[in-house]
Order: C-alpha cells, then structure tokens, then sequence
C-alpha cells in the first residue's frame, strides 16, 4: 500500500471547511477542498450487484438497490475526485462484470471485483450496498469492516460516526463485523456502507432523492477524510 502524505496546511484548511459546513452547507465544503498529496492516493468505490443482479428492491417503489448503489458511487467518486485522489469505479454503467450469463457469474462477478481492487493498487476500498429487514421499522446507515482488519475497523469507525451525524440519522449505529467477500480482497482498509433499508418507508424515500444521496456520499467522504 502506497503511503499518503498530508501537509499540515491542508489539515489545518480541511478542519475550517468542516467547521464552516455547518453554515455553508455540504456542497460549498466540497468545492473548497484542495488537498497537495506527495503521491495521489488511490480510493476503489464499489457499487455493489448491477446487471441481472439488482440486490435488493424497494417495498413501495421497486426501485432498484443497484440503481442507488451506483447513483451514490459516482457522486462519492465526485467528492474524491474534487478533492485530488485518484478513483477507479468497479462499475461505473448499470451493468454487471460478470461477462456471460451462464453459471456461476455471481462468482465472476465477485472476481472481477477484486481483480479491479488489485490491479489499482487501492489504498482504500469503500463498498456501497443498501439494505433489507423482514421488520419494515429499522432504518438507518450501517458499515461494515472485516474483522481480522484494524484499518479497517478504523475507517468504519470514522465513516460510521460521520453518517450518525446526518440529520435523517435515527439512532447511532456501531461499527459491525461483517464476513463480505469484497473486505478481503486486498489488505487496503475496506469498508462495505448499507446506505438504508429499502424495506423501510421512509429511508426508501430518502434513498430515491438525489440531494439526500448526496448528502450521504458527502459523510461517507468525510469520514474517509478523517481517516486519512
């Protein structure tokens, strides 16, 4: 894994952004930011299924988990891109990558994930998912990080405390171990975020407005952020 290098300027200046968001509103931060980096890091954002694989729908609208997952990765890539790193989309089309339809393209898709997480030499990986519940009462945004991965655990912990903070969060949700394929495909700090629960009322609503998907992208950012 390649080392970043922050200067002490560019700390300092992001801290005043944060400070100032509160007043000037999330889009203004991410305008403002200008970060100098002795080599670009490179962040991978996966947006999880695509293709004949949609995940999971909504309870009322149907909508797609694959739809929303990409919809949030490419303005997360925005908010990275903006901010100097380098970004590389597992899937950047609705699509999927598992090339044919015969057996086991799940396998193939999984696979080709991971072979995109290698070949970038990624320096963080950030998985974007939503969620499903029998009981149509949870709600709310979840990350996950592999258990045997303390920078990991670490930049769940960030991202977590960053999307506590929106102001549709319902409760404070803890960091979870999560056993996914994609938080082990290299030793780069990994997170997989379930953004909401399709199968809720009222975060389906949220997850199918653009500002709100934003604003969620900005906080997964954000806390990224902090963890470098």
């Amino acid at each position: 894994m390649k080392l970043l290098f922050i200067k002490k300027s560019a700390i300092i200046i992001f801290a005043l952004i944060i400070i100032l968001g509160a007043t000037c509103g999330i889009f203004a931060q991410a305008s403002a930011l200008n970060f100098t980096y002795s080599s670009p890091a490179t962040i991978v954002i996966d947006a999880g299924h695509g293709g004949i694989d949609p995940g999971v729908l909504g309870a009322i609208t149907k909508v797609k988990e694959s739809d929303i997952n990409l919809e949030i990765a490419k303005y997360l890539k925005e908010y990275f891109s903006e901010a100097g790193f380098k970004v590389v989309l597992t899937r950047n089309s609705q699509a999927g990558l598992y090339g044919t339809l015969a057996k086991g393209f799940k396998q193939r898709d999984m696979k080709r994930r991971k072979q995109i997480i290698l070949d970038s030499k990624a320096d963080m990986v950030i998985s974007i998912h939503q969620n499903f519940c029998p009981s149509n009462l949870r709600r709310g945004a979840q990350v996950f990080f592999d258990k045997n991965s303390e920078s990991g655990k670490s930049l769940a912990i960030k991202v977590q405390n960053s999307l506590n903070a929106l102001k549709n969060s319902v409760r404070q949700y803890e960091p979870l171990v999560g056993d996914f394929y994609i938080l082990k495909c290299s030793t780069a700090p990994s997170i997989l975020v379930e953004c909401g629960f399709l199968s809720n009322k009222e975060d389906e609503t949220l997850l199918c407005d653009s500002a709100y998907k934003k604003e969620l992208a900005y906080a997964i950012f954000k806390g990224a952020i902090l963890y470098f």
